[in-house]
C-alpha cells in the first residue's frame, strides 16, 4: 500500500526529531558567527560546512561575521545567546589558544566556551618571495646570518603562530630577525612580495595560491608530517626544529552550558556535514586538511595544551600585543 504523501512527510519529520532530539525543535535558523571578516578561513569553512548542515538538519545556517577584538567580539555574540546550541561559533584554534595570551578577554577561553568539533586542521608554511636567493631551507638560514641584525620577518598578526615561529627560528638559528606585525596575510603577503620583509611564516590557505602561481618559494612546513598540497617541502622536524610544529583547527565553539545531549547531538550532526564528500572536497581545494576523527574532550585536552605551550613562548620572549 502507498503511503499517501503527507504520512511519509510526517514519519520523516518524527524520525528527524528522534535523531536530533531537543536541539532541533523548532524551524529558527542555527546562527553561526565567525569572529572574522568575509573571506578568511573561518568565513570560508563556515559557509561551507553550514551550507551543508542545514541541507542535513531541514534548517538554515546563517553566517554572521563580527569580526574584532581578536575574537571576543564573536565569541560574546554566542555567550550572550541562549545556551540551546542554536548560536554556535565557527573559529580557528588561535581564537582560544593564541589571542587570549596578548588580547584580555571578557570571558575565560578555557571554561567558559567549549570546542565541539574540528571539521579541518592547517598548518603554516615558511615562505619567501620567489626572488630570495636561497633555494632551500639550509640556503636561506645561511642568507639570513650573512645579513644578521638587518633581516625581518612578516606575520599576519602579533600573538599568533605565525609571530612565534619566526622568533623561535630566529632565536634557534642565531638570525636577530626584526618582528614586522600585520593586521592579516594579505597585507603582509604583499609587502613580502614586494620586498619589504624577507620571509614569513604563513598560512597554508592565503599561501598556496602565490606557492602555485609561482610568486612564492616554499621552505618548509610546520606539521609533524608533509602537507598533502607541499609533498616535496620537508617538515620543520625533519629539518631540526621540532619546537617550530603549528598544526592548528578550525571548528564548531559553544557555550560551555551547553546540556550533554545537546552536545553530544551537536558534534554528530557536524561530523555528518563534514564527511559529505563535496565539502571535503571544497576544504582541499583551499589547502586544508579535513578533520573527522576526534572528539570533543580530546579536542578540549589538546586546545589546553597549545594554550600553555603557546603562553611559555610568550612569556619567553616578551611578546605583547602592539
Amino acid at each position: 500500500m502507498k503511503m499517501p504523501h503527507l504520512a511519509r512527510a510526517a514519519v520523516a519529520l518524527v524520525g528527524c526529531s528522534l535523531a536530533l532530539g531537543a536541539w532541533a525543535l523548532g524551524e529558527k535558523p542555527v546562527r553561526l558567527v565567525v569572529p572574522a571578516p568575509a573571506g578568511g578561513t573561518m568565513d570560508i569553512v563556515a559557509r561551507v560546512v553550514g551550507q551543508q548542515m542545514a541541507l542535513d538538519i531541514g534548517r538554515p545556517v546563517v553566517v554572521e561575521n563580527r569580526p574584532g577584538a581578536g575574537g571576543s567580539i564573536g565569541l560574546q555574540a554566542m555567550l550572550q545567546a541562549p545556551p540551546d546550541g542554536n548560536t554556535l561559533v565557527m573559529a580557528a584554534s588561535n581564537v582560544l589558544a593564541e589571542t587570549p595570551q596578548v588580547v584580555k578577554m571578557p570571558f575565560d577561553p578555557l571554561k567558559d566556551v567549549v570546542p565541539i568539533a574540528a571539521v579541518a586542521r592547517s598548518g603554516v608554511v615558511l615562505v619567501t618571495a620567489a626572488g630570495f636567493p636561497a633555494k632551500d631551507f639550509q640556503g636561506l638560514v645561511a642568507e639570513l646570518k650573512a645579513r644578521k641584525g638587518k633581516s625581518s620577518f612578516a606575520s599576519y598578526s602579533p600573538g599568533t603562530v605565525s609571530q612565534y615561529a619566526g622568533l623561535i627560528l630566529s632565536d634557534r638559528a642565531g638570525l636577530d630577525m626584526q618582528h614586522v606585525g600585520y593586521a592579516g596575510s594579505p597585507p603582509a603577503l604583499q609587502d613580502l612580495l614586494g620586498g619589504q620583509v624577507d620571509m614569513m611564516f604563513d598560512g597554508m590557505l592565503t599561501s598556496m595560491p602565490l606557492i602555485k602561481a609561482g610568486k612564492l618559494r616554499p621552505y618548509a612546513f610546520s606539521g609533524k608530517t608533509r602537507s598533502n598540497y607541499l609533498p616535496d617541502v620537508p617538515t620543520t622536524t625533519e629539518l631540526g626544529y621540532p619546537e617550530l610544529q603549528f598544526r592548528g583547527w578550525v571548528g564548531f565553539i559553544g557555550s560551555s552550558k551547553l546540556l550533554p545531549d545537546v552536545l553530544a547531538k551537536l558534534h554528530a550532526t557536524i561530523q555528518k556535514a563534514a564527511q559529505a564528500p563535496a565539502v571535503q572536497q571544497k576544504l582541499a581545494d583551499v589547502g586544508l586538511e579535513p578533520e573527522l576523527s576526534i572528539d570533543t574532550p580530546a579536542l578540549l585536552s589538546e586546545t589546553r595544551a597549545m594554550f600553555e605551550r603557546n603562553a611559555a613562548i610568550v612569556r619567553k620572549f616578551h611578546i605583547q600585543a602592539n
